[in-house]
């Protein structure tokens, strides 16, 4: 095990925040996971795990040990008539794994193509993108636990799968070591096409409703109104859309009556948080390096040298205004790390 001293975070975190860890580290096996918990290096000092870097900001440097997961790999478990069962290592990046899915003719994440970040990232944060959930398609997450180094197995319901939460963010946060994730994914095509979105993305592609153009629908749609971490800083949604109760969403809709809104149960409406933060005049705004996209509102953005404290800072004011103008309160989805 090899740890580096006073390593740049630069190039680890899809912001693009320019801090510095004081120890690093990488782990590509098992093996390695063991080699490292019985290390002074990180029996002595703060631990962060990191995956793709796609879901958190830094507002400092972090003083402690920063580990890398690499451990890779793909492998074909098991398989029914309708089911074949992958097993996919922690630090394998997740489109590729979108993509590698849908050359084996597997069909349940291609709505989830290009979101940012590694498959250990889907269970801990349950990702999630038009109409679809890594909760839907989990069956089961290896991890180790960094206290004893025992491996454990959570079935899908041992993960307590909530929306953009799960076990693994909140009980067991800086408890476990995500080594490998599970997933049931259909042999026949889905084609979960809910979100009107990609429906009349495929039509304008003029093409037929699959596995594969709903993938493509799905790349298009967050290219045109994402943007790409490589050329401008940011980590996808900052906040996670508010559920509020139908009979508030309701009230609110009498005054803002294009509010956009889901139903997620026969109480609870999803409210869209980009459509509140633009309304509130947020969209594309900037102050020095840190801002707000301008395709959409709930990407905030750092557009060169923009500090971790300068992101907080703004995205605590676009919090209050949204409260202020309608009484809802909205929740950063990304991991601040200070």
């Amino acid at each position: 095990m090899i740890f580096s001293e006073n390593i740049s975070l630069k190039q680890q975190n899809t912001f693009d925040i320019d801090v510095t860890c004081k120890l690093f580290c990488t782990i590509q096996s098992q093996q390695d996971i063991s080699d490292l918990i019985h290390s002074d290096e990180f029996k002595n000092n703060k631990n962060l795990i990191l995956g793709g870097g796609s879901n958190l900001l830094f507002t400092k440097d972090f003083n402690g040990l920063v580990i890398k997961n690499n451990i890779t790999g793909k492998e074909i478990m098991s398989e029914t008539n309708d089911l074949k069962t992958v097993k996919i290592g922690a630090g394998e990046n997740w489109h590729q794994f979108v993509l590698w899915s849908i050359e084996k003719g597997l069909s349940g994440i291609e709505n989830m193509a290009l979101i940012p970040g590694n498959v250990g990232a889907s269970p801990m944060q349950n990702i999630g993108a038009y109409g679809a959930e890594a909760k839907d398609v989990i069956e089961n997450v290896w991890a180790i636990n960094i206290e004893n180094g025992e491996e454990l197995i959570f079935s899908n319901s041992d993960c307590n799968f909530q929306y953009r939460n799960s076990i693994f963010k909140n009980e067991l946060k800086e408890k476990v070591i995500i080594t490998h994730v599970s997933f049931n994914l259909s042999k026949t095509p889905n084609n979960n096409t809910k979100y009107g979105a990609i429906k009349e993305e495929i039509q304008n592609l003029g093409l037929e409703i699959s596995t594969e153009s709903i993938c493509k629908a799905v790349i298009n749609i967050r290219e045109r109104k994402l943007p790409n971490p490589a050329e401008i800083g940011n980590s996808g949604s900052f906040f996670k859309n508010p559920i509020i109760s139908t009979t508030q969403f309701e009230e609110i809709q009498k005054q803002f009556t294009r509010i956009v809104g889901y139903k997620v149960s026969e109480t609870e409406t999803k409210v869209a948080a980009g459509w509140l933060i633009e309304q509130c005049g947020w969209k594309g705004y900037r102050k020095g390096d840190a801002g707000v996209h301008k395709n959409q509102a709930l990407v905030l953005v750092n557009y060169g040298n923009a500090k971790g404290e300068e992101i907080i800072s703004l995205s605590k004011e676009i919090q209050h205004s949204v409260k202020e103008k309608f009484e809802i309160e909205i929740h950063p989805e990304v991991n601040i790390i200070g």
